[in-house]
């Protein structure tokens, strides 16, 4: 069973099934004012103070509902005070609407994680996954846009979600994340998130990459689920795969972990427990909302219509996988 892929779908919402909530595909016609702003000059530098200490916390996923204009749950989320930090996950076209997004988690005292989303990478098909070009272009998108999201406050770069397959050769992973991470330094000093290979499966394939690394201020991130899988050990993870991403010597977090009801060949739950206790690691949960599938934290599973204050917000109630996931924050 391709283990290490059976949850991706999940990160791509269709449009099938939404269409009577206002769900869309995360490609509507967004307004002129989220035309990008002007480039930064390769000379000049974005904001450069340091991005707020991270902390456990949970993942959202606003992009693909009423085109992004959603309640995100603060009033809920204050609810559950070990959730410290959000993973947010952002969309090509969502700039204005990640501004508030990233403005209202700082409000709530949340520190936030930014990540370029691009779902339709999210295949079998390893020639797409490995594509050089969608890592360029998501640190493009980082150069543009940059500059408008810190107005928001600060924050921690995650340059793209789940970029390169699990068959990427550490060579190639490192010398394309090179070059993308050279291009987000034109704006951003912080720490930059990385995605290890394979779904984030592969712990081998990024402890080898990263000696390639010009750059050593890298968050590696994995992500933990009952199927993950590394096609290079032809295994489900272990504890081993987290102790070779300790070895580099870089700060690692669990940048997504959950239970996706696929059938286990990776012990997800202890791995997650082994990477906070033992190894003092940050994790982030799967999904505060707007997974799409069974994976939410609250309901409804679709983030709500936005409606701006004095108007009261939307009501969500935790459902019973926020029992699973929150006792590991």
């Amino acid at each position: 069973m391709d283990a290490g892929t059976g949850y991706g779908g999940l990160q791509q919402p269709s449009s099938g099934g939404y269409t009577d909530a206002g769900i869309g595909p995360a490609s509507p016609n967004y307004s002129g004012s989220q035309n990008p702003p002007s480039t930064y000059s390769s000379s000049g530098a974005g904001p450069t103070s340091s991005p707020l200490t991270l902390a456990n916390g949970v993942n959202l996923q606003p992009s693909y509902y009423f085109g992004g204009n959603v309640d995100l749950g603060w009033d809920e989320m204050k609810k559950y005070p070990n959730i410290k930090s959000v993973r947010i996950e952002i969309e090509a076209g969502q700039e204005a609407n990640a501004q508030r997004w990233i403005k209202e988690a700082l409000a709530y005292q949340h520190s936030v994680i930014a990540t370029f989303h691009k779902g339709s990478i999210l295949t079998e098909d390893q020639t797409q996954m490995d594509n050089p070009d969608q890592l360029l272009t998501a640190a493009a998108w980082w150069a543009a846009y940059y500059p408008q999201l810190s107005e928001s406050g600060e924050f921690v770069i995650n340059l793209m979600n789940e970029w390169g397959s699990n068959g990427i050769t550490p060579h190639d992973f490192a010398a394309t994340y090179n070059q993308a991470i050279s291009t987000v330094r034109q704006v951003y000093s912080g720490p930059i998130v990385v995605d290890i290979p394979g779904f984030a499966h592969e712990c081998h394939t990024a402890a080898l990459a990263v000696q390639e690394f010009a750059d050593r201020n890298i968050i590696l991130s994995t992500h933990i689920y009952p199927d993950a899988w590394s096609y290079i050990s032809k295994s489900g993870m272990t504890t081993a795969d987290l102790d070779e991403l300790a070895s580099t010597g870089l700060q690692c977090i669990v940048g997504e972990f959950g239970d996706n009801g696929k059938k286990p060949t990776t012990p997800w739950s202890d791995l997650v427990k082994y990477a906070t206790s033992t190894k003092g690691w940050k994790v982030f949960g799967w999904a505060w909302a707007g997974d799409g599938g069974i994976m939410n934290m609250i309901d409804p599973k679709t983030f709500l219509p936005f409606t701006a204050p004095p108007a009261k917000p939307p009501v969500y109630k935790p459902t019973a996988y926020l029992s699973k996931i929150y006792p590991l924050l």
